[in-house]
């Protein structure tokens, strides 16, 4: 509480721009809810005499679901190349500004092929925000605050989708294309709104620092923190200097082949597999179940209140988890979360077998059950475990690297829950369970093996820890003396050693 108070300059402009997340959160949880949607159906998709009902193929399913994905790629991409250069509030702007304009194509999107192009392009300034809001509220905050801040990112992402299951639910009667255009239009109410956010807000003074800006940087030290003295702005300015300058020199030739060289292959294996595993986890299906419940039989307005209230369950699990992550550690967490995922997706897999659509409220209230304690644990916790995993000198190529993992890894999921559960298809409904359990599993045995506990170790620590090919479940037990005098730690090409 006293950083708050000392520090709420730096908490409302970190908050305020974290607000894009929200936007995203709405934005990119409309497709996939919209095939549950008769008009959607009717306008985009084609009619089936067998089922007596519209529906969009499972191929263009597929194009609608991986087209924002491959939009994000890039736009995460483009957002390292340009808020290097031109800082965190101008390519908000840009990007917010071009989003304002994309939000056409897909509003008047006369067939899939256009709304396809739309969702792509929306997708680039998706992935600008996706990766441009955690980097500036981590840059802004004291470190004591950033673990809330950034983990507030996710909490965002939970409102934004929250507020979309229920403009989703409430324009649900409405006849006509209006009934998904008005979801659509909705998005135009946050891109201005956010820019002129932007625009008053301080820049970044860490990237300030890093283009040598300085008196700017000094400039906006001041706007965030509120009541230091002169004294204590320029002893803050010059600690920035000292760590650009030692970063620099620490990440000075590191490319991503030194990320799958020595022990650093084994740190690059753990960031990427437990951002994999959000996806493997089953999110794919039991994220959004509107589509798989609508698909299995359930009346559509049931399907919808079913996902507002899986919405909100999301949004407590997320509040939740600031607290288990304090308390808990971070192998603790992930494991018995997966583990209990891989349990409640094979229960539907089987309610489906033996009970057929009499197991579908069941099925329901385990799908809220599952996005609860997947919003309980591996969903803020992965992002935790990458920032602390990746060595110092490899962090942001590690984080480029799990993030690419992540993404590549969704579109392959995007593809074949399309098809899964697409009635003129495969129309594996519920039994899509077991599927998506057997990759839970899988991922549930390599967290059990490999997946190490980072709670309360430093980075100096976890060097030598790593160096020393510890045993991921010996890490919590393993005693380290990082200041005793010892023999240096090899890790290829550079020195562990303490002074």
């Amino acid at each position: 509480m006293d950083a708050l108070r000392q520090n709420r300059k730096a908490v409302f402009w970190s908050v305020l721009i974290s607000m894009s997340i929200i936007m995203e959160g709405y934005d990119t949880i409309l497709i996939g809810n919209f095939f549950a949607y008769p008009e959607f159906a009717k306008k985009f998709g084609n009619y089936y005499p067998e089922e007596d009902d519209w529906e969009v193929s499972a191929s263009w399913q597929t194009g609608l679901n991986m087209a924002s994905t491959v939009g994000a790629i890039f736009g995460g991409l483009l957002n390292g190349f340009f808020a290097s250069r031109f800082g965190y509030r101008w390519v908000m702007i840009v990007a917010m500004g071009f989003l304002n304009a994309f939000i056409f194509v897909v509003f008047f999107a006369p067939n899939a092929a256009t709304l396809v192009g739309g969702q792509i392009l929306c997708g680039l300034s998706w992935g600008v925000f996706a990766t441009l809001s955690p980097a500036y509220a981590s840059e802004v905050c004291p470190t004591n605050l950033r673990g809330y801040l950034t983990t507030y990112v996710n909490l965002c992402w939970a409102i934004g989708q929250l507020i979309a299951s229920g403009v989703l639910r409430g324009c649900l009667p409405i006849e006509g294309e209006m009934g998904y255009k008005i979801p659509f239009a909705i998005q135009w109410l946050w891109p201005v709104p956010i820019m002129l956010i932007a625009y008053l807000a301080p820049e970044s003074p860490w990237f300030l620092v890093r283009t040598d800006r300085l008196d700017e940087a000094k400039a906006a030290i001041a706007r965030l923190s509120g009541e230091k003295t002169d004294e204590q702005i320029n002893s803050q300015l010059a600690m920035m200097v000292h760590t650009t300058k030692l970063e620099a020199e620490v990440t000075k030739g590191a490319t991503y082949l030194d990320c799958f060289r020595g022990v650093d292959l084994r740190r690059t294996e753990i960031c990427m597999l437990t951002f994999m595993g959000q996806i493997l986890s089953g999110s794919s299906f039991a994220y959004t179940p509107t589509y798989f419940f609508t698909t299995a039989g359930m009346e559509t307005y049931n399907a919808f209140n079913l996902s507002l209230g899986a919405k909100g369950m999301a949004f407590l699990g997320t509040v939740l988890s600031w607290w288990l992550i304090t308390y808990f550690g971070r192998r603790t967490l992930y494991v018995s979360g997966m583990g209990m995922l891989t349990l409640v997706l094979f229960i539907i897999g089987i309610l489906d077998v033996s009970a057929g659509e009499r197991g579908l409220w069941p099925s329901g209230g385990l799908c809220v059950f599952w996005l609860f304690t997947y919003s309980l644990t591996i969903g803020p916790l992965a992002y935790s475990i990458i920032s602390e995993t990746s060595s110092v000198r490899l962090r942001p190529l590690s984080v480029v690297l799990a993030r690419t993992a992540y993404q590549l890894t969704n579109i392959v999921s995007q593809v074949l829950y399309s098809y899964m559960q697409n009635r003129t298809a495969w129309d594996f409904k519920g039994k899509s369970g077991f599927f998506w359990g057997g990759t839970a599993l899988c991922v549930f045995v390599w967290a059990y093996f490999r997946l190490p506990e980072i709670k309360g170790r430093t980075y100096e620590e976890l060097d030598i820890l790593f160096a020393n090919k510890t045993p991921a479940r010996e890490f919590s037990k393993a005693h380290v003396d990082a200041y005793a005098l010892s023999a240096p730690v090899e890790t290829h090409e550079h020195t562990v050693k303490s002074e």
